[in-house]
């Protein structure tokens, strides 16, 4: 079990929940656009969030969010240490910096002294696009045990001033080569690990590509917060991210759709039907199994752990429940009948 910190209210580590994190990309100084953005952020399921802080002068803005925000905001810092200072000084609940970036030993000293003051955690964020010149040179590119010699580098830099409130995150566009990180450094410590692929592209293959690498690594224990980065609606991200959580049995929260793939016995709009099952029940809180199958040959012995089904016939269907058919009805009938169902359990 990893050791555990605290970023706001939220716990990260130590056998919490695994949280769900998102960006705004807002700009900073739209403290209006960007509160607004954090609420809808909020309202789709995220916990954590997070803002550039791009200049000192921006930690003006960016304390007015905070003071605002539903969500504790990790402030984003690269290249100035000095606006890590203004940010933690303007209520950021954590720091996410790469100790590498932003100058020499003092001002990485004067960091962990001002989070240390504010009792906020850290989050050092390596990168496969921005590895030391030196481990380059030494591994020829970008691999997994050089994203780790870079983590364990930056860790024992905060911890030679007593700094042990941090998270790692070993981010790469190449999911391989981010699980491989995170499973070797996972093997070797006990900090808490935000899990994310990096630079995914839009929403469809970026969704694809985070839940073979953050699904994969949660499927294996690996895992304390995440983030699903898509060229997208950050909202988009908090969704794919709690479908990641529940695939991965993570998240109970919400209706679990289950729906076969039809086959030449569909002898209903199954696609259609599902389709309009999934928006019905898209803002449903039961932690219940809905399934929606195609036929009577195997629908309710396939789905037979589902809490309520409909499996289709023709140009009918059978409600069923736990297995037991309930109700059979016309097409037409099925998806209002099913929703009484789910209304009832």
């Amino acid at each position: 079990m990893t050791r555990q910190i605290k970023v706001g209210s939220v716990l990260v580590g130590g056998g919490a929940p695994v949280s769900i994190q998102s960006m705004c990309n807002t700009r900073t100084t739209d403290v209006e656009g960007t509160i607004s953005q954090i609420k809808a952020l909020a309202t789709a399921g995220c916990e954590i969030t997070r803002i550039t802080v791009p200049t000192p002068e921006a930690a003006v803005p960016f304390g007015k969010i905070a003071a605002q925000s539903p969500l504790p905001i990790v402030a984003d810092i690269h290249f100035d240490y000095r606006c890590a200072l203004a940010a933690a000084e303007n209520g950021a609940a954590a720091i996410r910096i790469n100790p590498g970036n932003i100058g020499g030993e003092d001002r990485v000293k004067a960091v962990v002294d001002c989070c240390k003051a504010h009792h906020i955690p850290i989050r050092v964020g390596v990168n496969g696009g921005s590895l030391e010149k030196v481990l380059l040179e030494k591994y020829g590119h970008p691999t997994p045990e050089a994203l780790v010699e870079s983590a364990f580098g930056h860790l024992r830099l905060l911890e030679k001033y007593g700094f042990y409130d941090t998270c790692l995150s070993m981010k790469s566009s190449s999911v391989p080569l981010m699980m491989a990180a995170y499973r070797l450094f996972a093997a070797q410590s006990d900090y808490p690990l935000h899990l994310g692929v990096t630079e995914t592209g839009t929403e469809y293959m970026g969704t694809v590509k985070s839940a073979m690498g953050i699904g994969g690594l949660l499927c294996m224990g690996i895992g304390d917060t995440i983030r699903v980065s898509l060229t997208a609606d950050p909202v988009r991200e908090v969704i794919a991210a709690k479908a990641i959580l529940k695939a991965a049995g993570l998240r109970k929260d919400g209706v679990n759709i289950i729906s076969c793939p039809t086959c030449g016995r569909t002898q209903i709009d199954l696609i259609g039907l599902a389709g309009r099952v999934e928006e019905a029940l898209k803002d449903c809180k039961k932690p219940i199994t809905v399934a929606v199958m195609g036929c009577v040959v195997n629908g309710p012995g396939e789905a037979r752990e589902a809490d309520v089904g409909v499996a289709g016939g023709e140009d009918c269907g059978l409600i069923f429940l736990k297995g037991k058919p309930v109700e059979k009805l016309p097409y037409d009938e099925l998806l209002p009948a099913l929703l009484r169902y789910v209304e009832r359990l």
